[in-house]
């Protein structure tokens, strides 16, 4: 999976964590690969020694994760599922997912729709476009414990506009299970628990591909994604935030605010796709959700 989709959302997974009732007086400093990209972790509160644990946990979950929903990994239960067109006994965090893509889908008139990934190859590649829209089709997903399938031939998922929230909610989760009630966790999306250790809430910019910071916003127990059509291009300039049935993006950015950020994630995506009142409609479904920034 690559971070790639979302450059002017930092490449740093970033968490700075405060025990509750501990002083920030230590710091413990990680740098490695998350998602594929550089990353750099900071804990607050808790010595280096201390801290190695903590990081042994989330680079091990990092991976796991990974090699369910990455792109890029041949041994990914995503790219196998694109592959064959069937998994068996698939991992329950996948099915999480898919069952969020589903509300979605039905949420935002069809506009979040996974299935578009032979369209972004297509058009990735310059290869047959009306024969990867022909194999779109939410419709012909079908998931339970026991089996995810693809029914159509040639049709493929990327989960790339909800995983990398539900990605962040679960590195989220794991530090609160480990003491860390205050927390900001930055992988492209951002999950922000508790507060700051001054008792105010978390900040966060929502940022322009060009780097140009457009809105601050303050969470506490919320989470932000942002999602820009053409933060990453295809060939000929091509939008990467693709719609089926031939929708186009109708925003330049959006920035959405929720509980959690997979659903976050998602709408963010949407959104992009959706008009001012298909996007009403949409958040009236997740009454949670907040639009924070449009453009």
């Amino acid at each position: 999976m690559s971070l790639t989709r979302r450059r002017f959302l930092t490449l740093s997974a970033a968490a700075l964590a405060l025990p509750s009732g501990a002083r920030a007086q230590s710091v413990a400093r990680w740098q490695g690969v998350a998602l594929g990209a550089p990353a750099t972790m900071i804990l607050a509160g808790v010595t280096p020694i201390a801290a190695r644990p903590v990081f042994a946990a989330i680079e091990a979950e990092l991976l796991r994760l990974e090699r369910i929903f990455s792109l890029y990994r041949d041994d990914s239960a995503l790219v196998r599922l694109n592959r064959d067109g069937h998994i068996a006994t698939p991992p329950p965090e996948l099915l999480e997912v898919l069952t969020l893509a589903g509300t979605l889908h039905a949420a935002t008139a069809g506009a979040f729709d996974p299935t578009v990934q032979p369209l972004w190859q297509a058009l990735a590649t310059g290869s047959d476009t009306a024969r990867a829209r022909a194999a779109i089709g939410w419709g012909q997903v079908g998931f339970d414990t026991s089996r995810v399938t693809l029914a159509r031939p040639g049709m493929g998922l990327t989960l790339n506009g909800i995983a990398q929230g539900y990605i962040t909610d679960r590195i989220a989760d794991l530090l609160a299970a480990r003491g860390f009630v205050d927390v900001l966790v930055d992988m492209g999306e951002i999950a922000a628990r508790g507060q700051r250790g001054d008792g105010t809430g978390w900040r966060a910019g929502v940022a322009t591909p060009e780097g140009l910071i457009t809105q601050r916003v303050t969470l506490r127990d919320r989470a932000l994604a942002t999602s820009a059509p053409l933060g990453t291009q295809l060939a000929g300039g091509v939008a990467h935030i693709l719609g089926s049935g031939g929708r186009v993006p109708t925003r330049r950015l959006v920035s959405v605010s929720a509980p959690r950020a997979a659903l976050a994630d998602g709408l963010s995506t949407a959104l992009c796709l959706l008009d001012t009142d298909e996007t009403a409609h949409a958040l009236a479904r997740f009454q949670e959700a907040r639009l924070e920034a449009t453009l």
